[in-house]
């Protein structure tokens, strides 16, 4: 049964979709078999793994307002994940989302299973609480939240930590926040230091030890439409990642097992 994490944060700028295409890229390098599902309209985790979006190219739009097959709308990029992509096209399926009886469930009924293949599925939500990132997380087993050591992500989390266990609560209920990521990590700031520290006091059993260092080659990687990894290996933004996977894969073992 695939493990998936959505990705989410409502706040945008705090390396959201580099964590999506660098954290699918990185598991596909343990080995994984991974799916990278783009629910952003903007397209950014799709053009920043390398999938093609010409005018001939099935999106995430097709699949979920136009009933277009799994199979014909996934791409298969380097470094081996397969990719749904997204294009602006997916703010009308939006839109219509909010009058339909299915409004909060359409994901969970278009994957359907198609994603048993996979060891992890990654969502790629917008930049909001919206109805698109209601979907993933009701097909969601876990949401990564990545934010920036600063006041300003924090006024957002509690927000998005109420709408998680409302879907808990309602639509599903094996949903979790699986971990808080530190983006853009820079140890010289104090008040890098100090927001790690209330991070770490008020969510013990949720921060990740790895941190994401701000990295050039990390900014540089997606004008070449392909993950980190493959752009420069060596950079200390690959090496982050790499670790990030390596954590992630040892918890959800951990948790299985306990199970």
């Amino acid at each position: 049964m695939t493990h998936t994490l959505a990705i989410a944060n409502q706040k945008g700028g705090v390396g959201k979709t580099t964590t999506a295409i660098n954290l699918a890229a990185s598991l596909a390098g343990l080995g994984k078999s991974v799916l990278l599902l783009d629910l952003d309209p903007q397209g950014n985790a799709s053009s920043g793994s390398g999938a093609l979006r010409d005018d001939s190219t099935l999106t995430a739009y097709d699949w979920l307002a136009e009933d277009a097959a799994f199979g014909d709308i996934v791409q298969t990029r380097p470094p081996g994940i397969d990719v749904i992509p997204s294009d602006e096209n997916l703010t009308a399926v939006e839109t219509s989302l909010l009058t339909s009886e299915d409004r909060t469930v359409r994901l969970r009924n278009r994957l359907d299973g198609c994603d048993r293949a996979y060891d992890y599925t990654i969502i790629d939500c917008p930049p909001s609480l919206n109805v698109l990132t209601v979907n993933a997380f009701v097909c969601a087993s876990g949401v990564l939240v990545p934010l920036q050591c600063e006041y300003f992500p924090l006024e957002g989390l509690t927000s998005l930590l109420s709408t998680v266990e409302r879907i808990r609560a309602t639509n599903n209920p094996r949903l979790r926040v699986e971990g808080l990521l530190r983006t853009m990590y820079d140890p010289r700031l104090s008040l890098t230091q100090a927001v790690s520290r209330q991070l770490f006091q008020h969510f013990p059993d949720i921060v990740y030890r790895t941190v994401i260092p701000r990295n050039v080659r990390l900014a540089e990687a997606p004008s070449h439409g392909v993950p980190v990894v493959l752009y420069e290996p060596n950079s200390k933004g690959s090496t982050a990642y790499a670790a990030l996977a390596n954590e992630i894969v040892r918890r959800h073992t951990k948790a299985v097992g306990a199970g």
